[in-house]
């Protein structure tokens, strides 16, 4: 029994290891190039979606390979490499430019999606599809903002428009959630490389940054 178990939780390992990993280096990787190497986020991101790309394909012809019990042809390889293309056009697309009203606090804030840098829109659409009750509560602001809010006016703050025309910081609801779900989301966006903070302000808060090359202290 024991050695059932154990390989039942071997293969249950590897197979959420395989899930995880072309998530984790689209995003790490684009995050990684274009804070460590100044890379535009557009080409890093193109180059992550390229290495992904090959990663699902093997994926595919591995498993077909094991399902049919023979090598994939060279045109059942491009019928998979089609296949995977579309896949991730899907999804760039649902998480660049879609955001449920159901994880914005306002109209408003839903609205501010677009001006949010992509590779914090592409994380945040990644995990909605494990976190249905994630909310963001806020994103853009403007230096009067702080003044309505009943606090100290900020020089550089990422939730400001940055040079590069894309707000670089948003504040997710840790209210109403357990703190083991918060930690989650939390250890999340910290291994993909943005900045993590837990903070009141005006009410306690996630605040997650995608640091800005040209504001390396800024959070």
């Amino acid at each position: 029994m024991k050695r059932f178990l154990g390989k039942f939780f071997s293969i249950l390992l590897q197979l959420t290891l395989m899930v995880v990993l072309p998530f984790f280096v689209l995003i790490r990787g684009s995050v990684w190039l274009y804070v460590s190497y100044e890379w535009h986020y557009g080409l890093g991101l193109l180059a992550m979606f390229g290495v992904v790309f090959f990663l699902l394909l093997i994926y595919m012809v591995m498993l077909y390979d094991w399902i049919i019990g023979k090598k994939a042809s060279r045109t059942t390889i491009k019928i998979k490499a089609g296949i995977v293309l579309l896949l991730l056009g899907l999804f760039g697309g649902y998480t660049l430019f879609n955001l449920s009203g159901k994880h914005a606090k306002t109209e408003e804030v839903q609205k501010e999606y677009n001006a949010l840098h992509p590779l914090l829109r592409i994380s945040v659409g990644t995990i909605v599809l494990l976190d249905e009750g994630l909310l963001i509560t806020d994103m853009s602001r403007a230096k009067e903002d702080y003044k309505k809010m009943g606090l100290k006016t900020l020089k550089n703050s990422l939730h400001y428009p940055q040079g590069d025309g894309w707000v670089h910081a948003m504040d997710l609801r840790t209210r109403n959630r357990t703190e083991f779900r918060n930690k989650l989301l939390q250890a999340y966006f910290w291994m993909m490389g943005f900045n993590t903070l837990r903070h009141g302000g005006t009410a306690d808060h996630l605040h997650i940054s995608l640091t800005y090359p040209k504001l390396p202290h800024a959070i």
